[in-house]
């Protein structure tokens, strides 16, 4: 009876090995839409047996709500770098094991140690870029500058923006001179009059592909990510990006692991693996985002280098965003209304 036992334990032990074996060949990947290609999660699966499930997310601040509202089992997430900072203060990341990491070295020196976590001790940029006005030249024939050139009359129900409010409450903010990262209830006042009256000239709200729009001859204009335009532009360059006169600011998406990642070693690999130069091109090759490797920019053609919405050369000085705490739902409660009042 006392053998029996043992065997039937040691079946169970077996059992239980094989499964937390089986677990180990899982990432849960949580990240934006349409930013990872197919044949880098493909590619990675092949070389490692680990099987890659991809949630998606189309905005920072539902990335956010999710974790804190105690979303688990998320192995690798793809924050915006002002989210990465508040995930780090609330100590929802995990440090990063640089013993098993390779490649950090690849990244270029100018996107290391940003405000969002100084010590390089949680994240990994992923992609940068910028937000800004792209515009059908073919159809569009005066001259668009800025926002106040963008939000005209005569350019109502022509134009598509990014769903994202945080990104229309700043175009506002850059308008009115005042600070990106100052978000007071005194300046969301300022800005909602500007808002107000830029929103019903707005066609389309579209974060995951507001080049469609474009694309499709919908709307002539834009206010969309940069690596939207830069597909834009190799399709066809009748589609000029521009960095807004008022200002522009540049996002740094990062890679990072949750606190309560299941399996962390696949984790750091799948990492080490985003870091090769190979496939960091890749990235770039199906999203034209700036690439912050500079050893897969070497493999880049001129072509890549050479395009505005990827690299735009520009001297404006280009902000970055910070953590603004609750001040957000006043972003929110604005933007929420504005959509209402408006029809949207």
């Amino acid at each position: 009876m006392k053998k029996s036992c043992c065997l039937i334990l040691a079946g169970v032990l077996a059992l239980a090995g094989c499964k937390s074996k089986e677990d180990a060949k899982v990432l849960n990947l949580f990240a934006w839409s349409e930013y990872i290609p197919q044949t880098v999660l493909d590619g990675f699966t092949a070389e490692t047996g680990i099987k890659v499930n991809y949630e998606t997310f189309s905005s920072g601040e539902e990335m956010l709500a999710k974790l804190l509202a105690g979303g688990v089992g998320y192995d690798i997430i793809q924050p915006p770098d002002y989210i990465a900072e508040v995930l780090i203060k609330e100590g929802e990341l995990l440090p990063l094991d640089t013993a098993k990491l390779s490649g950090l070295d690849n990244i270029l020196p100018e996107f290391r140690g940003m405000p969002h976590d100084p010590q390089d001790a949680y994240t990994v940029p992923y992609m940068t870029g910028s937000v800004g006005i792209v515009v059908n030249t073919e159809r569009v024939t005066t001259p668009v500058k800025g926002f106040k050139d963008l939000f005209k009359p005569e350019h109502s129900g022509r134009i598509v923006v990014v769903d994202d409010g945080r990104e229309l409450v700043v175009a506002a903010l850059y308008t009115l001179g005042l600070g990106i990262n100052d978000i007071t209830p005194e300046n969301i006042a300022a800005a909602r009059p500007l808002l107000a009256s830029w929103f019903p000239m707005i066609k389309l709200f579209d974060s995951d592909s507001p080049k469609t729009a474009l694309l499709n001859g919908d709307v002539d204009l834009g206010y969309v990510w940069g690596g939207e335009a830069a597909i834009l532009w190799d399709e066809d360059k009748k589609f000029q990006y521009i960095l807004p006169e008022e200002g522009a600011h540049i996002f740094v998406d990062v890679v990072a692991i949750p606190a309560k990642a299941p399996h962390p070693d696949a984790a750091h690999a799948f990492i080490s693996y985003l870091l090769r130069p190979e496939v960091s091109k890749l990235i770039s090759d199906e999203f034209p985002y700036t690439n912050p490797n500079g050893a897969a920019r070497k493999l880049l053609t001129e072509d890549q280098l050479a395009n505005p919405g990827s690299y735009p050369k520009t001297e404006l000085a280009l902000d970055t965003f910070r953590h603004i705490g609750e001040s957000g739902a006043l972003i929110d409660e604005l933007v929420t209304d504005l959509k209402n009042t408006s029809g949207q």
